[in-house]
């Protein structure tokens, strides 16, 4: 019976699930933004408390590994790698848009329709992939910058199902018919059960010493103008 402590902090949401077997027995979850390092260990705390009430033991701690927000995935890694190191247990990473896809395919399933989770970035760019309604990938994560010829290759052929945060500002842009847009459909700890069960069945650990958030784009801190030019007046 594997206890595992999901956490997903790859964009507004806050969010921490305790599952068994792949079952989600406690969760909690904030859509306020901003609050994942005021939240995320209280969150954890609470986790701990209920599994040890129940008398459970922790086996390994999943994390949402991006892409996403920077400040975010650093909250929720650095936590899920203090809680590994500090119990000597496996540590297992969920990419961000397949958590998405799996989300969206268990409550909106369209046969044979494509699911492109969309995870906002910056104006018109966004981090997405594609994945069949079998979640299997068809095409890997990449930045795009979204236009009105983005995914026609796929939208010629079918369905494309968009999705996440950064899908709302990509609708007025990608009106064809093939396009769909699905709304409230959030990276949650809670929906991470099942992948994080399926990984630690196969025993997909990542290095915990080693083991870095998918930034997909490095951050990038902005230079003062007067620095560049090399005036310090």
């Amino acid at each position: 019976m594997a206890c595992i402590l999901n956490i997903e902090t790859s964009t507004n949401v806050c969010s921490a699930a305790l599952s068994v077997d792949g079952n989600v027995v406690w969760e909690k979850a904030s859509y306020e933004g901003h609050s994942h390092a005021a939240l995320l260990g209280v969150y954890v705390e609470e986790a701990l408390r209920e599994m040890k009430a129940k008398g459970g033991k922790l086996e390994a701690v999943a994390v949402s590994s991006g892409p996403g927000s920077y400040t975010g995935l650093r909250i929720g890694v650095s936590l899920a790698k203090g809680l590994c190191f500090g119990l000597g247990i496996p540590l297992l990473s969920i990419p961000t848009l397949k958590l998405l896809a799996h989300t969206a395919i268990q409550t909106r399933l369209i046969a044979d329709a494509l699911y492109c989770p969309m995870i906002d970035a910056r104006r018109m760019e966004v981090y997405a992939a594609l994945f069949d309604s079998h979640l299997a990938q068809v095409r890997p994560a990449q930045a795009d910058i979204v236009t009105e010829t983005s995914y026609a290759e796929y939208l010629s052929s079918g369905k494309v199902c968009f999705f996440g945060d950064g899908a709302a500002k990509c609708q007025p842009v990608l009106a064809q018919p093939n396009a769909l847009f699905l709304e409230n459909i959030y990276p949650l700890a809670a929906n991470m059960a099942q992948l994080a069960e399926e990984a630690y069945a196969a025993k997909q650990f990542e290095d915990v010493a080693y083991f870095e958030p998918f930034y997909l784009k490095e951050f990038q801190a902005t230079i003062a103008k007067n620095k560049v030019l090399g005036n310090h007046s």
